[in-house]
């Protein structure tokens, strides 16, 4: 018989904050990098196509000896059911004996490390005077890149957020710095946040652009890009998804958090598919480029792009914190197998 530790929601939110996950997300990137960490096939299944899917993703991080998975469910019907479309947990296992340490919510953790992956592709590539941020997508992912961002960009001043209508956008701004506060513990009142009325214009104004739409079509155009602009494409994660023009891609300096799952499914899948892109145009993961493997950025008016499509090892290194946290505050519950 063995004992685990089970974090909800809660216990997870009171428990992490965003400069330990940032620290976590870069360790797993440095570890991928070093041949320490295995990511393993993703396996999605349609009960109903469009309705209700299930998707898993898991791995082995030999550098901390942990493995684990990621199980996520979204069942549209469930909104008729006053129930949440989506849910997620993530098990993390000890590498030594197989025997499971903990079974932590996968909701707010998946945020954080989804916004410190973001922020970390800015950090590493953006120019080291970018001011301006936009947030492409006003969704509750947004604020976690929002979040991410001010903890590791000390020069953003400005931070517009555009979204397909101009109200949600607005709605979202007169509510981010108060959650900012509330939530990650962050005053911004320095900051300057505006909902973008134009997305073209908001473009070209940026020199930093994150972009967490479930966007199947380009919301960027080739044209709108300013020389030197960064960005860091989070929410193409699935097959057919693209945020951006292809035609952007061929002369950008391109990163990826792991090559097979972009290739397969992340912002370069596309343009790979359309022949404008190959291997020979990505530089290297990001970890390759932490770790000084491999240059970045090297002029000011070059377009860098980081490709991020998630992986479970960033959640499972980050509920294992969460878990240890938890353990020392006395949070969560206990449950025997």
């Amino acid at each position: 018989m063995v004992e685990i530790k089970v974090l909800s929601k809660e216990d997870v939110s009171k428990t992490l904050k965003m400069n330990q996950v940032i620290d976590v997300v870069e360790s797993v990137y440095k570890l991928k990098s070093e041949g320490m960490a295995d990511v393993w096939p993703t396996v999605f299944y349609d009960f109903d196509p469009g309705k209700a899917d299930l998707d898993i993703k898991s791995g082995y991080l030999k550098g901390k000896q942990i493995f684990g998975h990621k199980t996520v469910t979204w069942f549209g019907a469930n909104a008729e059911k006053n129930l949440p479309t989506l849910f997620g947990m993530i098990a993390v296992f000890n590498a030594d004996t197989g025997i499971p340490i903990g079974i932590a919510d996968a909701v707010y953790i998946t945020g954080l490390r989804t916004g410190a992956a973001g922020a970390l592709g800015a950090k590493y590539l953006a120019r080291k005077d970018s001011e301006n941020l936009l947030i492409v997508g006003a969704g509750n992912q947004s604020a976690f890149q929002i979040a991410a961002s001010l903890t590791i960009l000390p020069n953003i001043k400005k931070v517009q957020v555009a979204a397909l209508n101009l109200s949600t956008a607005e709605h979202f701004v007169n509510s981010i710095q108060k959650r900012l506060q509330d939530e990650f513990d962050i005053a911004a009142k320095n900051i300057i946040f505006k909902a973008a009325e134009n997305l073209e214009v908001a473009v070209k104004e940026s020199d930093i652009i994150i972009t967490v739409t479930p966007s199947r079509k380009p919301v960027i155009k080739k044209d709108w890009i300013q020389k030197g602009t960064h960005i860091s494409c989070i929410g193409a994660d699935m097959e057919g998804k693209q945020e951006l023009e292809s035609d952007i891609l061929p002369s950008a300096v391109i990163f990826v958090d792991d090559m097979k799952h972009c290739k397969e499914v992340g912002e370069i899948e596309i343009p790979f598919k359309e022949g404008l892109i190959g291997e020979e145009n990505i530089i290297g993961e990001l970890g390759d480029l932490i770790l000084n493997k491999v240059g970045g950025r090297t002029k000011d008016d070059q377009i860098t792009i980081f490709d991020a499509t998630g992986m479970a090892l960033l959640d499972i290194a980050t509920a294992e914190v969460a878990l240890q946290l938890a353990e020392k505050n006395k949070l969560g519950s206990k449950s025997k197998l």
